[in-house]
Parts: structure tokens; C-alpha cells; sequence
């Protein structure tokens, strides 16, 4: 029942909240925030824990701004992703604003291949909505079963309707994919800031330990492909910010997992640079750092449920 009531209330957001004037749309997602933020849940409370690691020297008024902040942002993601569908080509073209995009754009033009890979930023549909439209470049990316299959099935469609090819996570054959494709001089995008996985790379992330994923790292090593580290964020204004990182380098020596552990804790540090510059824009409801994934150390032993609907990829 749980399932199918999701599944639900996500068909009558990309249904209902589509067809809402813009000015609706922002109001009502502000209000969800603001509902939610005031409950105190498990979501919102991890939000916080979170901002406390990125912020350490956060009193707990700012703290409680940061995570009141923070689920209007990720509202804001959320309304947004439900309206994208019915943009039109130039608002979504005119719906963000890149620094350093000739990062992507050069390694495009050298048909080597380019991975980008982002955190849990801001609206990272609407970025590969922009890079579909704006640049008029398809990509490719992955998706995490979801329960129920009806879900998962939506979040497919829908991404795929904003032009991008979305393969599924589990299977075993992402990987061969997302590596064929860059070959032939393609785009792989991929949300790489999380993986609980025993496969994940160990990497320093704000001081502790925490474990992101293998998968970009190895793709740039086994295909040649550029690798290039992107952070978004929102401003007063209507429109999305974003910055493409320098390229993540494949070390010259090293064995393969030791290339990897260098490559993804580069990756981890654009990250958190994005992250340090607007946490109320980083989306990380679940537990994250080692520390808190260790029941012996976090006094709330209970799991997390907050749905993760974002693409993510690990080492197959």
C-alpha cells in the first residue's frame, strides 16, 4: 500500500502540478517545505546532520535556517521537476547559466568521450534537460530500481522525454553500456556523490570518511573518456547557476584501484567546494559519512526510508 501510495503522489505531481501557474506552483512547494521542516522528520533531521559536517562551526540557529533553506531548495527541485515537461525549448535553453562550460563543450568536440558527474545538487534534471536542449546533445545515464515497477517506470519516461537514454542500475550491463557509448565520442552523466555499497571508494568528504562511487573514475580509465566534475546551485533569480570543474585526471602510475581512490577523492573534493559554497542546495537527506552508517556510533538506529530517486552509479 505504501508503494502504490507513492507511486500515486508522484503520477499526481507530474500530472497536476504541470498544468499550475508558476506562481502557484512556487508558492505550494514553499508551503510543503515549510510544513515538512516544521514536522521534524527523519528526512529533515539527517538534512541537518549533514549541513552540521559541512558547517561545523554552525550554531543551532544556523543550522535550522540552513535545513529550513535546504527543503526549499529541494521543493523547488521537486516543482520544478514536475513542470519541466511542459516547458518550452526556450525556457529551458534560458534556464541556467554555466561557468567553464568550454570544459564540456571542448572535450565534446574531441570525440574522446565525457563523463560528467555531479552531486546532489540543486535541479540535475533540469541541467540534462539544458544540455539536451541548449547544446542539443543526448546522454546517456543510469537509473536505480525503484519499488513499485510503476515508479520506476515513470522516472524513466519522464527523463527520457527530456531526451536523455536512462539504463538501469541493476542487471549487470550498465556499465558496458555507458562505456560503449563514450567510445563512440558520447555523453555519460551520472549523480556520484553516495554509494552504500561494499563496492563504493573510500574518500575524505568534509573531514570523515564517506564512500562514493567507483563508477565514473573507472569508465574515464577504461574508455579514455574526459572526465569533468559539474556542481550546480540556485540565487535570488529564477535561473539555475552551474560550474564545470577541471578535468579529473587518470594518474600516470599506480594499479587500477589505486588510480580509482585518487580520481574519486578528486571528484569528492569539487564536490564538497560546490557543496561548502550553497549546502542549502545539497539534497542529502540519507546518511552519507561511514560514522553514521555504523549503528555502534549513530543514536538513531532506525533506516533511513526517504525515497532516492536520482541516478546513481557504483562499480558493476
Amino acid at each position: 500500500m505504501r508503494e502504490k501510495l507513492t507511486d500515486a503522489l508522484y503520477g499526481a505531481g507530474w500530472s497536476t502540478v504541470k498544468k499550475l501557474p508558476e506562481p502557484v506552483a512556487v508558492r505550494l512547494g514553499r508551503t510543503i517545505a515549510d510544513l515538512a521542516w516544521k514536522r521534524r522528520g527523519k528526512g529533515v533531521r539527517r538534512l541537518e546532520s549533514n549541513y552540521a559536517r559541512v558547517v561545523p562551526d554552525a550554531t543551532p540557529e544556523r543550522l535550522a535556517e540552513l535545513s529550513r533553506a535546504g527543503m526549499r531548495s529541494y521543493l523547488r527541485y521537486w516543482m520544478e521537476s514536475f513542470r519541466l515537461p511542459a516547458w518550452s525549448e526556450e525556457r529551458v535553453r534560458n534556464g541556467m547559466e554555466v561557468t567553464d562550460l568550454h570544459h564540456l563543450t571542448d572535450g565534446l568536440a574531441s570525440d574522446r568521450g565525457v563523463i560528467l558527474a555531479l552531486p546532489h545538487l540543486a535541479n540535475w534534471d533540469l541541467a540534462g534537460a539544458w544540455v539536451t536542449t541548449r547544446l542539443e546533445t543526448p546522454f546517456t545515464t543510469v537509473q536505480e530500481r525503484l519499488k513499485p515497477e510503476s515508479l520506476y517506470d515513470r522516472f524513466v519516461a519522464y527523463r527520457a522525454g527530456l531526451g536523455m537514454e536512462v539504463l538501469p542500475h541493476t542487471g549487470g550491463t550498465a556499465f558496458g553500456v555507458l562505456a560503449r557509448r563514450l567510445r563512440e565520442g558520447g555523453l555519460v552523466c551520472l549523480v556520484a556523490d553516495r554509494d552504500l555499497s561494499a563496492s563504493g571508494v573510500e574518500v575524505k568528504f568534509f573531514g570523515d570518511r564517506a564512500r562514493m562511487p567507483a563508477g565514473p573514475a573507472l569508465l574515464a580509465q577504461q574508455t579514455g573518456a574526459l572526465l569533468l566534475p559539474v556542481t550546480l546551485w540556485y540565487d535570488a533569480s529564477p535561473v539555475m547557476k552551474a560550474r564545470v570543474h577541471a578535468p579529473v585526471e587518470v594518474p600516470e602510475t599506480g594499479t587500477r584501484g589505486e588510480k580509482t581512490s585518487v580520481m574519486t577523492q578528486t571528484l569528492a573534493d569539487a564536490f564538497a567546494t560546490g557543496i561548502a559554497d550553497h549546502p542549502e542546495d545539497w539534497h542529502m537527506l540519507q546518511r552519507l559519512w561511514l560514522d553514521d552508517l555504523d549503528p555502534d556510533k549513530t543514536p538513531d538506529k532506525t533506516p533511513d526510508t526517504t525515497p532516492d530517486t536520482t541516478p546513481d552509479v557504483g562499480q558493476p
